[in-house]
């Protein structure tokens, strides 16, 4: 961590980025290479960059190629990129050698590490606090306090920019029915994100229960798998989809995790997009197809001297209460939503890989919420630049990253759009073009006037349009 000194937090910064994680992290380093230079600086309340260290499960990997880093995808030529990383640790080599298009995460997180240990404007330790607009200085004020290792106030400061940037991350969701559980220290109920921290505990268990049916769910089930002897294996695995279904990954299909696709997104019609967002889940919710084959091949080698592992995958099921049973056990009311039929469960332990959802920014933003414009359902409007709309009296800019899946789609939380929405942050703060961008990114033309958004040169003179045929 950089210590501040008072001029620094009083001089109006260009930009302030709340939260490190990877797409600030992305839209620091980027910023770094902006030519002339650009006051730039970060705040992390956490005291160093961590990626979801509880699921850094060994073998696990991204679902996204290592190109798509904090700024391979807008400038390959980064100092700040997975090859540089790679380079400086002199592992190119056996980078090289091992052919792998597809990295693990653990290793992924040490890269981002890399980065936040060297790149210059992050502070970490410092705890945003609240964002508001100074009419009079038409700038934003941003209040923070300085924590010192233990987490306990050092002190407390201020900070005025022309811009900010959140990038406050997502939360860990737990369900209603099991929040009190959740919350209670004797009951092993956690959620995923937290898993390798509890995981000797939840061993431990002499039955477990895992809920959720994405990709985390299916690694934390396939890890107690391997752990737990043949024959006594005791591990349920519930989930409210209809089925453990492969993640979309079709070379078609991912093209709607390009900026052509978001930028068609983002002009449909709000009631449109929020019935096709939830449609689209199999996109960024489903497991990855060498991930279901690994649990396969896990169950099938335990039934090679007869009879089957003690382990009861049910997919298409509701918890709809839980409670405790004695002091330690864990009893869930579970319905199927085909059937109609409700049962009970009786376990141990209990892991929820029940997914995440956004931070909402009003926690940070309520000094803005006379500005702010929003939409049919009270949500924050986002323009196409990923800049929350304010009101015109607001001469700076707010922009969110990973906070506008129902303005920009799916594509919101994918790492492989970080580094084109930190350039188009950038080119729009700075108002120049000082990271190009492509024009054209899919073959799909997504919507009737798809063609007309990738024409390069103006269209011949003297067409008749057609006419609609009835």
């Amino acid at each position: 961590m950089t210590d501040l000194s008072a001029d620094d937090h009083h001089r109006p910064h260009d930009l302030v980025g709340i939260g490190i994680g990877p797409f600030n992290l992305s839209l620091a380093a980027l910023a770094d290479g902006v030519h002339g230079g650009l006051a730039a600086t970060f705040y992390e309340q956490r005291p160093a960059f961590h990626w979801h260290p509880g699921l850094l499960l060994d073998g696990a990997t991204l679902q996204v190629p290592f190109l798509a880093d904090l700024v391979t995808l807008v400038d390959p030529a980064s100092p700040w990129s997975f090859l540089s990383y790679l380079r400086a640790r002199e592992r190119l080599y056996p980078f090289y050698f091992a052919e792998r298009f597809h990295i693990q995460r653990a290793e992924y997180d040490a890269y981002c590490r890399w980065v936040s240990e060297q790149l210059p404007g992050l502070h970490f330790g410092h705890q945003v606090d609240a964002v508001r607009w100074n009419a009079e200085r038409a700038l934003f004020e941003v209040d923070f306090t300085q924590l010192d290792h233990d987490g306990e106030v050092e002190a407390l400061g201020r900070a005025y920019t022309h811009n900010v940037a959140l990038g406050i991350g997502t939360e860990p969701y737990v369900p209603e029915p099991l929040k009190l559980l959740a919350d209670t220290p004797t009951v092993p109920v956690i959620h995923s994100a937290d898993y390798l921290d509890h995981r000797e505990r939840i061993l431990e268990a002499e039955h477990i229960t895992v809920v959720g049916s994405g990709q985390s769910g299916a690694e934390v089930f396939l890890d107690l798998l391997r752990a737990r002897p043949k024959g006594a294996e005791k591990i349920h695995w519930l989930a409210r989809t209809e089925a453990f279904s492969p993640m979309e990954y079709s070379k078609l299909g991912l093209e709607q995790f390009t900026p052509d696709y978001t930028s068609y997104f983002h002009a449909l019609p709000e009631r449109v997009r929020d019935e096709l967002v939830p449609r689209q889940w199999q996109l960024h919710k489903g497991i990855d197809a060498d991930t279901i084959a690994a649990i396969h091949d896990e169950l099938y080698r335990r039934t090679l001297d007869g009879g089957w592992p003690d382990a009861v995958l049910t997919p298409g099921v509701l918890v709809r209460t839980a409670g405790r049973v004695g002091a330690t056990r864990i009893e869930l009311h579970l319905e199927h939503g085909q059937q109609g039929g409700r049962s009970r469960l009786t376990t141990d332990a209990v892991v929820l890989a029940t997914g995440y959802r956004e931070r909402p920014l009003s926690r940070l933003l309520a000094g803005l919420d006379p500005y702010m414009c929003l939409d049919k359902s009270l949500r924050p409007r986002v323009d196409e630049r990923h800049r929350l709309v304010l009101d015109p009296s607001v001469t700076g800019s707010v922009y969110v990253q990973n906070a506008e899946r129902h303005t920009h789609g799916v594509g919101a939380p994918d790492l492989g759009l970080a580094a084109w929405r930190s350039a188009t942050i950038l080119n729009s703060l700075t108002g120049t073009e000082p990271y190009p961008l492509p024009r054209r990114t899919a073959f799909t033309s997504f919507g009737l006037d798809g063609r007309e958004r990738h024409r390069k040169v103006p269209a011949p003179r003297g067409l008749v349009p057609l006419s609609e045929v009835r």
